[in-house]
């Protein structure tokens, strides 16, 4: 039976299971559109700019676990959506990102709207090729999609010429084998692995760095009774990377997170002899501050890591550790369990005791210093984020991006206790949360999602509140509301520049005139609200639990500026 190309790249999604096409069309994509007309296995969500339709599909694929896929148009559409791609390649997040390219027949003629799209996307992909020939688009499609789900996991790019997707081809005649992905779970080396006991055994004072891959290869639950094992906390990776959530923070050895600048990571670690570290980059920093040594040199790091390129890339490990993180993480506890001697087990429970006090201690310090700021109007950051946190019920999903303001907040107060409903910013290009809150209710329609999202974030990927009323889903956005890009603020001043220095900025308010989001909302058909307390806060966040659509609430909160993150 004859199938056009566009048939085949369907066929093959549809039998890995694909669920979603997201995407903005132009041209070039007609073909793909046309066909879902005709096909319903697939569903196409459409955006009305690329920002929100990448971060979408950026969303989806990390609360689901499965292949997210993405249809933009050409050269322009790719360029709106770069942001994005770069976002997911430092989350390595596996998206199948596709451009319809301009007919080949027009190539020489260097046609409007086409371009090197290959080019552009390799540095941010795993894998970027053009599908030249019909006959070749099963084998790309397989490639890729095995390619983005092996880890380390991570986008690919197909640019599909427009009259490649229309050409007919004799389908009896090509391979159509189902893309099958290969089990990566490899066994990390005996050897490393005794090595790795020795040092744990003989530590007096130590400590867990974990991060977002230990939540994405399913490793939270063997993470818990390591460090329960251990004795030791268990402390996330910078905010400047802090993406999924790799520890209950109600637990009593949730140590919080790194702070995002080196001399106070240092300060953070120094009286720590060994460190494990899992699941993170050690470290992708944000701003150079003196002194540069995140890591104090007498400390000794196991490193444990599926990627060899992470191990020692940027600090000296005394082991390092290859291998699958979840079978890594047990097969360290059970060893450390067995060669455990009475006296050890009872430093452990000494060592747990002693954290949980402190761990305690610092999070009704928090709670002392919000009750400080109760009355204060407009909202504290501190206020705002205790508001959201009293009303999260125990599988809520949150999204964060209005990292001023957040603060790791829920964390230190302890609300977040399923590390999987967790998703930070780790690439940092903004308009990223909107669609990613978006993207996740839809992969979890069963639970609440909600997404803390700055009002200069928001802008980049406004469109998205259309997408939300269009297909119904039913994501809470709240809106901490300063108008000004507080973070640039900070870190005008951390660099000592001389008009931050004295309160002078240029370019990083956003008055004169302030936008209103609720009319923005209330425009695309969406129910919006704006409150200013605390308790209404609380109230119009149960109120949109309660309703099967989105809803935006926009508080607004002090537009105090300059102050340092704090993570603990």
């Amino acid at each position: 039976m004859a199938k056009t190309g566009i048939d085949l790249f369907l066929d093959l999604l549809a039998d890995h299971g694909v669920r979603y096409i997201f995407g903005n069309p132009g041209s070039t994509e007609l073909p793909l559109n046309d066909a879902l007309t005709r096909d319903d296995r697939i569903h196409y969500v459409l955006g009305l700019q690329e920002v929100p339709v990448m971060a979408m599909a950026d969303g989806f694929s990390m609360a689901s676990g499965e292949l997210g896929v993405v249809n933009l148009h050409a050269c322009p559409g790719l360029g709106n959506a770069m942001g994005m791609l770069y976002n997911a390649f430092r989350e390595g997040t596996p998206l199948l990102v596709t451009a319809g390219q301009q007919d080949r027949r027009l190539y020489f003629d260097e046609p409007i709207l086409g371009g090197e799209m290959v080019e552009v996307t390799r540095a941010w992909t795993k894998w970027s090729v053009e599908v030249q020939r019909v006959e070749n688009l099963p084998s790309a499609v397989r490639r890729a999609v095995q390619v983005a789900l092996t880890p380390p996991t991570g986008p690919v790019f197909l640019s599909l010429p427009v009259d490649m997707q229309m050409e007919f081809v004799e389908s009896l005649d090509l391979d159509l084998s189902p893309i099958k992905i290969p089990n990566s779970r490899v066994r990390p080396p005996k050897a490393a692995l005794e090595q790795a006991v020795e040092v744990l055994h003989l530590a007096r004072n130590p400590a867990i760095l974990a991060g977002s891959r230990v939540t994405e290869r399913g490793a939270n639950s063997a993470l818990v009774e390591f460090a329960e094992t251990l004795g030791a906390p268990v402390i996330t990776e910078s905010g400047t990377t802090h993406g999924r959530l790799a520890f209950p923070s109600d637990h009593p050895l949730y140590g919080q997170g790194l702070p995002p600048w080196a001399p106070e990571i240092h300060e953070r670690l120094k009286e720590f002899d060994v460190i494990f570290v899992t699941g993170m980059d050690l470290f992708r920093l944000y701003i150079h501050y003196d002194p540069d040594q995140a890591i104090p040199r007498h400390l000794k790091l196991v490193h444990l890591d599926e990627s060899p390129r992470e191990i020692g890339k940027n600090f000296p490990v005394e082991v390092g550790i290859v291998g699958d993180t979840l079978a890594g993480i047990q097969l360290l506890t059970s060893r450390l369990q067995a060669m455990m001697t009475e006296q050890q087990r009872v430093k452990v429970q000494q060592r747990t005791a002693q954290w949980t006090a402190i761990h305690e201690k610092s999070r009704l310090k928090l709670k002392e210093q919000i009750e400080a700021e109760r009355e204060v109007m407009p909202l504290t950051p501190l206020c705002f984020m205790e508001a959201i946190g009293r009303v999260l019920p125990d599988n809520v999903a949150v999204v964060e991006e209005a990292v001023t303001t957040t603060n790791t907040t829920l964390e230190r107060l302890g609300y977040l206790k399923d590390p999987k409903g967790y998703f930070g910013h780790r690439g940092w290009g903004l308009g990223w949360g909107l669609g990613v809150t978006l993207g996740a209710q839809l992969a979890w329609p069963e639970r609440k999602v909600l997404g803390i999202l700055g009002e200069g974030a928001m802008m980049y990927g406004i469109q998205g509140l259309w997408s939300a009323v269009k297909y119904q889903i039913p994501a809470t956005i709240i809106v901490p509301n300063n108008a000004q890009y507080n973070i640039l603020k900070i870190c005008a001043q951390g660099m000592g520049l001389s008009g931050a220095l004295t309160g002078r900025y240029e370019g990083m308010d956003l008055i004169g005139p302030e936008y209103d989001l609720v009319q923005m909302a209330s425009s695309m058909g969406m129910r919006a609200v704006r409150v200013t307390t605390a308790d209404d806060l609380s109230e119009a966040i149960k109120e949109s639990f309660l309703i099967a659509e989105p809803m935006l609430i926009d508080t607004p909160i002090s537009r105090e500026t300059g102050k340092k993150l704090n993570y603990g």
